[in-house]
């Protein structure tokens, strides 16, 4: 047996009702970086707790080498509500102290960015509390370091910096990293090997996300297992990664030709056309048009928030001794003058306006009492303006003059960083917010559904058991062109038969997230909102989740920190920055290109200053996804803000601009497939001569794809 620097020799560990380990042997050598997976509940964080010696093994033993130091980042911290940041987080460090060395002021400016050193911890949010306990662990150093969920409460442009970290953080062969994660974008990323966690044992596989979904596959081919519906799931998520030219977009860890031979006969992950087509009669032509909308968030402490994440970042900024952030969000401050009659008006309400907000709440009173004493409110209503009046709004531009048209079938992906006004665009969107200035045009058959963070509507449900909360909806529905029922949507969402009759309260969070989605989609609307889809779902239930997705025929609106599940089910990405919708041709990359930009006092949007935008669109503004892919033909952000490591000058200029040509050119192909496609699934399978003619486009079409992939895949290396 080898001799681990930390492991576990025939260990085993059972709970009232569930065996977690049954004589395990498993162990970490000096140089791991690991990512494990596995079902939830199935011990992911148990086993972290077992290294750590917070969790004793019934039979067995951990052992450790001799002077090793293990540092864990839990789920749950250790942190004092009593204490300041700087007594917690930076254990007593002074400025000069951490400020001094570049590791440790990097540290400190990417996770405390924005906080008051003096605040109290009990007075943090959940996300900022994360940040401090996860600063205090990586400012320390550690041999072997185990991260739960690192990347909870933290926005794209952090988790790419702390990707880069753990990556730089050892030298090569020393250190040891533990990484607990549903984030597949960042296994993919920071680790070189994978543990599965199932059924009692550990199962070991090389490579990082992409190489374990190839091993898994192909095991499960090799065995013939009976689990049909998980085999299927990770074969449509390893078609995806390979076929997806912007899923490649870091080094391969598996080999192309062995991944297409298992997912040959794997059909492409949505019918586009199919889905339009669907979704065109359901919704009609209009689904949500933003007309020079303008949004000013002019939030004064102890009022009504009306973005969270804005208001804490505005709060924090008003403190003393705030620590400056690693990336500063680009912010549009300025005025709207708005014509009312009524202090009431919802546009100066949802603007944060202290006296409308008042004149709000006393309004919604003398409703309350009019209604209480039978009386009508207009008559016991005091007058809160006697005529019509201009008002002046002055604040944070939250949106700023954006035109942003929706169409019936578009799958659209929204990012940014945390305080830019995310919440504020989902709810301008489906009508909760009023803008400031401008108009939102709704059409007249859409009918919204919104997948929050919060699970408040499913609490009302707590009571019922899931059997009788089903019992409320259809017998059945069309799914995939099939008829459903709501229990068999239940078990493609993970559930099982026995479940029925447990009750929504006793469900635990990634039950309850899946049940969430569940409801929305029985409910039957053709605008689905989702706002951090991904919250506690494990790896196999979020692919559950997008295979479903996959099929649904609607509009879809997505907010997410992951990038790999954001980019997975949307076709469309866009960023708000800025007070800007900017869409983005070649993914999340494109993001992260322009606050890269930022952080290096560029000006990533300097052309569109200067005019030099084409066709007479305003500066920013972003059109439906139907034509948005029309914005990489003038020239990318991305290419004016990104770094060239190998190529340099005119060759990275010209090689930048050749991968969003062939980025294009696979999109187009890949619509030509589908139509070739459904043109074969019509075709009268009699005539084998027109059958074998469409055959040959097919693989006319493939042969010139794998061509410009390869391509891709060579100019990509060099522009790393």
């Amino acid at each position: 047996m080898p001799t681990y620097d930390l492991g576990l020799e025939h260990v085993s560990l059972a709970f009232a009702t569930k065996t977690i380990f049954t004589d395990v042997t498993q162990g970490v050598f000096e140089g791991d970086r690991i990512g494990i997976v596995g079902k939830n509940g199935d011990g992911k964080s148990t086993l972290l707790h077992l290294f750590r010696g917070t969790q004793k093994p019934d039979s067995g033993r951990v052992t450790m080498r001799g002077g090793l130091t293990f540092g864990m980042l839990d789920q749950r911290d250790p942190l004092d509500d009593n204490a300041t940041v700087r007594e917690a987080a930076l254990e007593g460090r002074e400025d000069y102290e951490w400020a001094a060395e570049t590791k440790s002021r990097e540290i400190v400016e990417a996770l405390l960015g924005g906080i008051s050193l003096d605040a109290r911890i009990g007075s943090l949010s959940g996300g900022q509390r994360r940040r401090a306990d996860l600063a205090r662990l990586l400012l320390k150093d550690w041999d072997i370091l185990a991260l739960d969920e690192p990347t909870n409460h933290l926005d794209v442009v952090t988790i790419h910096w702390l990707a880069e970290h753990l990556k730089n953080r050892w030298s090569k062969g020393q250190g040891a990293l533990l990484l607990v994660t549903h984030d597949r974008w960042f296994l993919d990323e920071v680790c070189e090997s994978m543990w599965e966690v199932h059924d009692g044992e550990i199962e070991p596989f090389e490579g990082g996300y992409s190489a374990y979904m190839l091993q898994r596959v192909e095991r499960d081919r090799q065995a013939d297992v009976r689990e049909t519906k998980r085999r299927n799931l990770a074969r449509k998520e390893l078609a995806w990664l390979s076929r997806g030219a912007r899923a490649r977009s870091t080094k391969q860890k598996f080999h192309v030709k062995a991944a297409r031979e298992l997912i040959a006969d794997v059909p492409p992950m949505r019918n586009t056309l199919e889905l339009k087509q669907m979704a065109t009669s359901r919704l009609g032509k209009q689904v949500v048009d933003l007309i020079d909308v303008t949004q000013i968030f002019e939030h004064a402490q102890g009022e009504v928030e009306i973005d969270p994440d804005v208001a804490q970042m505005e709060d924090s900024a008003s403190r003393v001794d705030v620590v400056p952030a690693m990336y500063a969000e680009p912010q549009v401050h300025g005025s709207v003058e708005v014509a009312v009659d009524d202090l009431t008006d919802p546009r100066l309400v949802d603007a944060g306006v202290p006296q409308a907000q008042e004149a709000a709440v006393q309004a919604v009173q003398v409703e309350e009492v009019a209604q209480e004493s039978g009386s009508a409110a207009d008559d016991a209503a005091p007058e809160v303006t006697s005529a019509a009046q201009k008002i002046t709004v002055t604040g944070r531009k939250i949106l700023d003059d954006v035109t942003w048209l929706i169409g019936p079938g578009d799958r659209i992906g929204i990012v940014g960083a945390n305080g830019a006004g995310k919440s504020t665009l989902l709810k301008i969107l489906d009508g909760t917010i009023t803008p400031t200035a401008g108009h939102v045009n709704i059409g007249k058959t859409v009918k919204f559904a919104v997948l929050s963070q919060r699970l408040d509507e499913l609490e009302k449900l707590g009571k019922y058991k899931i059997k009788e909360v089903l019992s409320r909806y259809k017998p059945s529905y069309i799914v995939d062109g099939k008829e459903t029922t709501p229990g068999q949507m239940m078990e493609r969402l993970g559930f099982e038969s026995a479940q029925l009759m447990t009750p929504i309260k006793d469900l635990s969070g990634g039950q309850k997230r899946r049940m969430q989605l569940l409801l929305i989609l029985l409910d039957e609307p053709n605008v689905l909102i989702m706002d951090e889809p991904g919250n506690d779902l494990d790896t196999d239930m979020l692919a559950v989740m997008e295979d479903l997705l996959d099929t649904w025929p609607g509009t879809l609106i997505v907010v997410s920190h992951d990038r790999y599940l954001l980019e997975r089910v949307t076709d469309q990405q866009f960023a708000l920055i800025g007070g800007k919708v900017r869409h983005l041709p070649g993914g999340v990359q494109d993001y992260l290109d322009m606050t890269e930009a930022i952080k290096n006092g560029k000006d990533p949007f300097a052309d569109e200053k200067a005019g030099k935008t084409g066709k007479g669109r305003k500066n920013g503004d972003a059109v439906s996804a139907d034509s948005s892919t029309s914005a990489g033909d003038s020239g990318d952000v991305a290419d004016s803000a990104a770094t060239a490591p190998k190529l340099t000058g005119k060759a990275y200029h010209e090689a930048s601009r050749r991968v969003s040509a062939i980025e294009r050119k696979l999109a187009k192909l890949e619509e030509q497939k589908a139509d070739v496609e459904s043109q074969m699934a019509a075709h009268d399978p009699s005539d084998y001569e027109g059958l074998n003619k469409l055959n040959e486009q097919l693989q006319a079409i493939a042969d010139e794809s794998e061509s410009l992939e390869m391509e891709w895949m060579e100019l990509s290396e060099q522009l790393e």
